[in-house]
């Protein structure tokens, strides 16, 4: 399916001066490569790439945007480094990213998840004080950033937020303190227009080539199939809303450009989410991956042991990033696996990663299933 508008306007990111937090992560690289591609100017603040390979390594990144290798818990150095860039837009990524994760630590996943956050818009609150013309502010949190009754239809941005275990409720609090910021110091009550229009961004399950975390299906089981080994699956009937990494990604990039068109109108939550279509079970996502990479790939269920609670179903609506941004997916759930396993592949093969990625992100611009 096509998007009603074009993709990331290259005469608006031209020049453009972007502070990404957690630029070194998955999805962090997949957008700095991105946003250079369009002449953007990226600034990074993150911790060093935590897993090895490193999707940031391999794609060279430091040989193109600034960075600095800190923590978001550490408010002095992300101030500093914020007013220092001067940016134009912000957009915040850096958190513990991992349910399981989250268990073993929570202190850890609180403090990065809610005082990162804290710490990202109180540097933006005292960059503005001293003049800085930052014209948007885009927190990325999750799609679990919902109080999840297991409820068969999507949720809505207006539904309760919350989350059983830490990771999700540590994400639905980035989203109560970016409204708290917003309202008490971006934009506060009587004035026409905000200091800074600041949006929370919400995605569903992203997969996509160079994601190697643990504890999640896609790096397990590339990891799994280049040992000859099967994938094994630990909750294979619980259902996401698998979504290759570019759909969210060009959702924040639009929601940037609207956000320093219109101010106001777009200074809110968003879920940008898949197709209903792409919604699927754990079980049925690695059989599309078996299909696809081929070569005796296989996976077996184990559904016995014990396990942290995950959720079930979960899915979200995006309408209102359809119907008030123009934005829609463009690749079906066949497409985005196939995507993705041609660069693991591809990478197995040792090609240049970084050619092959903007190959991608150029493919995905075409549109089309």
């Amino acid at each position: 399916m096509a998007l009603d508008k074009p993709g990331p306007s290259p005469s608006f990111w031209k020049g453009k001066k972007v502070f990404l937090t957690g630029h070194t992560g998955f999805k962090g690289t997949w957008l700095s490569l991105w946003l250079h591609s369009l002449g953007a100017q990226v600034t990074g603040y993150s911790l060093k790439p935590a897993t090895e390979p490193s999707i940031y390594e391999i794609c060279r990144m430091d040989e193109t945007i600034a960075s600095y290798y800190s923590d978001v818990r550490e408010l002095d150095s992300l101030s500093a480094a914020l007013c220092k860039t001067d940016p134009d837009i912000v957009i915040h990524m850096a958190a513990q990213p991992l349910v399981r994760e989250s268990y073993a630590d929570p202190v850890t996943t609180f403090e990065v998840n809610i005082m990162g956050t804290v710490h990202l818009l109180e540097a933006v609150r005292q960059a503005t004080e001293n003049g800085s013309a930052i014209s948007a502010v885009i927190n990325v949190t999750s799609d679990k950033c919902y109080d999840n009754r297991e409820w068969v239809y999507g949720y809505r941005e207006i539904d309760r937020l919350g989350g059983a275990d830490p990771y999700s409720s540590s994400k639905a609090g980035s989203e109560i303190i970016t409204d708290s910021y917003r309202r008490a110091f971006f934009h506060p009550s009587g004035s026409a227009d905000p200091i800074v229009p600041v949006a929370t961004a919400r995605a569903g399950n992203v997969i996509g080539g160079g994601d190697w975390s643990k504890d999640r299906l896609v790096p397990d089981g590339v990891r799994a199939i280049l040992k000859n080994q099967p994938i094994r699956l630990r909750n294979p009937k619980a259902i996401r809303p698998w979504q290759h990494v570019l759909e969210p990604l060009s959702g924040y990039l639009l929601l940037a450009q609207l956000l320093t068109e219109s101010k106001a109108k777009f200074a809110r939550g968003w879920n940008f989410g898949p197709d209903h279509a792409s919604s699927a079970s754990v079980e049925q996502l690695a059989g599309i991956l078996c299909e696809e990479w081929g070569e005796g790939a296989a996976f077996i269920s184990e559904m016995n042991g014990a396990h942290p609670h995950e959720a079930k179903y979960l899915n979200l609506d995006s309408s209102m990033a359809r119907q008030e941004l123009g934005w829609r997916p463009r690749w079906s759930l066949s497409t985005a696996v196939a995507h993705t396993a041609a660069w693991y592949k591809a990478w197995h093969r040792q090609e240049d990663m970084r050619a092959f990625s903007l190959q991608q992100i150029n493919e995905y611009l075409k549109g089309g299933e």
